[in-house]
């Protein structure tokens, strides 16, 4: 096994102005490994590591390069991470290591794995076993007592042990006495499709809906060029005021201009269901493309993915709203 530490809480020790990455974690880390019989690994850490608050997309690509340049050596993957941004990395890695066949599992922690009552060790020792087990070929997020699929899974509670969930999908495995993987839930191989674009940090814009939404707001958003997606999160089935003329008319010229817009629902569970009412109904005429069931983090890293990759905006679209790797149903 492989533990790539890109940095987060896990590995983090206090200071006067609050948590920061700890010097000589990875020796710590592997020192308490060894005394507890944890499955054989190595430590690699990325540098400068990442306090997760801080990420951007090109870190994406950092990630996905350390993991790829080592692919042959190992045989899984647990890559730690700062909780803020994990499902974030994990659902854009998701994208980039499409068909993998081999286990991505990220996981942190809540308290740093060397003060006490740390979640850490507990997440830890879970994700290196699940990586060993050969069964997941995936990119997965472990944390308190679930694996999650990656590109399924949100941060819900800031403070909490069990703070991520997948509200649209079920979990790939339960950890209790014994690790249950539920096999018929995990992914069906497919080919292999790697890769590693370059990230533009300005192309994908997010949009929530609230009531009174300016059309300028919307225009001010998208005034930059590099702007080529946009996220919008409408309430409930997927929509929008289609009372105000203006913001449909702004939204309708950055669709024709090029711009990709996908459509989120603001509610944590079930799906976009873009014209069950007429105030979605007006998405669909102006080339809006319904989201389904996608959490807002997943949203973000595909269209950031496939915009990365190169292609048009017909291209993007038609990839968009259809699943590539078990991130909608």
């Amino acid at each position: 096994m492989l533990i790539l530490h890109t940095g987060g809480t896990i590995g983090m020790t206090g200071s006067p102005d609050g948590l920061r990455p700890m010097a000589g974690f990875g020796a710590a880390l592997g020192a308490q490994l060894r005394a507890t019989g944890a499955p054989d690994c190595d430590i690699v850490e990325l540098a400068p590591l990442i306090d997760s608050a801080n990420l951007q997309p090109a870190h994406w690509r950092h990630i996905a390069e350390a993991l790829l340049s080592r692919w042959a050596d190992y045989a899984g993957f647990v890559v730690l991470h700062g909780t803020d941004t994990m499902a974030w990395s994990a659902s854009a890695l998701s994208f980039m290591l499409r068909g993998a066949d081999k286990p991505v599992i990220f996981t942190g922690a809540q308290i740093p794995l060397l003060q006490p009552r740390s979640d850490a060790a507990g997440n830890l020792r879970a994700a290196l076993e699940i990586a060993a087990g050969g069964a997941v070929r995936e990119v997965g997020l472990l944390f308190g007592q679930r694996l999650l699929r990656g590109n399924r899974s949100r941060k819900l509670k800031s403070v909490a042990f069990d703070a991520f969930d997948s509200p649209n999908c079920l979990p790939l495995a339960d950890i209790g006495i014994d690790i249950t993987v539920h096999r018929e839930r995990l992914l069906a191989p497919a080919e292999r499709r790697f890769t590693l674009p370059a990230f533009d940090a300005e192309a994908v814009a997010v949009l929530p809906v609230w009531p009174g939404l300016p059309a300028r707001v919307v225009d001010a958003l998208l005034e930059s060029p590099a702007v080529r997606g946009l996220i919008l999160a409408s309430y409930g089935v997927g929509n929008v005021p289609d009372a105000d003329a203006a913001l449909i008319d702004t939204l309708a010229r950055a669709v024709d201009r090029g711009v990709v817009v996908l459509n989120t629902s603001q509610c944590p569970t079930g799906p976009v269901a873009q014209g069950a009412y007429a105030t979605g109904a007006v998405l669909n005429r102006i080339g809006v493309v319904p989201g389904g069931d996608m959490t807002p983090e997943a949203a973000f890293a595909k269209l950031h993915v496939l915009l990365a990759e190169g292609g048009d905006a017909a291209a993007v679209r038609a990839q968009i709203g259809r699943p590539l790797c078990g991130e909608m149903s």
